[in-house]
């Protein structure tokens, strides 16, 4: 004759088993995140390229180098983006835009710039980190305008797409093509 376990032994290791795996749950997916948003409002070069800003003297003129539009990937995510040089400058650094940016908040959000061309669809969760890509930064909210400098050191591939990447889950929420 087998003897099983106490009600109370099994009713515990149950409740144990359970605790472990919501906390696991909490941890990975921090669906808290999701009950705010953070907005971000960096200042951005809003005259047209090549115009100087009245309001400053000596201003820096600028021009676009690209621009490009989000397309959600595993998230809903929009807006618009581009990638701005002082003009005239030798060695200033290049600063990347997100204008109008809005994305669902997650945890460990960073900016990229990749190689890999944007997936229209969500074929395109984790192809961005098979190729050759650049953190610019964590992501500094998920709504808004925001400002992120590209290092002049940038290493010698094309530059295909701009990436919100989620380092906890390798998935893009979104990316838009840069021209």
């Amino acid at each position: 004759m087998t003897r099983r376990p106490p009600r109370k032994a099994v009713m515990l290791m149950v409740a144990v088993l359970a605790a472990v795996l919501a906390g696991y749950g909490l941890y990975w997916y921090a669906p808290w995140m999701r009950a705010y948003d953070t907005t971000v409002n960096d200042p951005l070069s809003t005259r047209p390229p090549g115009e100087p800003d009245p309001t400053r003297t000596n201003a820096v003129e600028l021009y676009m180098q690209s621009t490009g539009t989000f397309v959600a990937q595993r998230h809903k995510t929009s807006g618009r983006v581009q990638v701005v040089l002082p003009e005239g400058r030798a060695g200033a650094e290049a600063q990347l835009e997100l204008i109008d940016f809005e994305t669902v908040n997650g945890p460990d959000l960073e900016v990229w710039l990749s190689d890999q061309p944007v997936q229209h669809d969500r074929s395109g969760w984790r192809v961005y980190g098979t190729g050759q890509h650049m953190k610019l930064g964590a992501l500094k909210g998920n709504k808004g305008n925001q400002t992120y400098i590209i290092p002049n050191d940038r290493r010698e591939w094309s530059t295909r797409s701009v990436v919100i990447w989620s380092a906890r889950h390798d998935v893009a929420y979104g990316a838009a093509a840069v021209d």
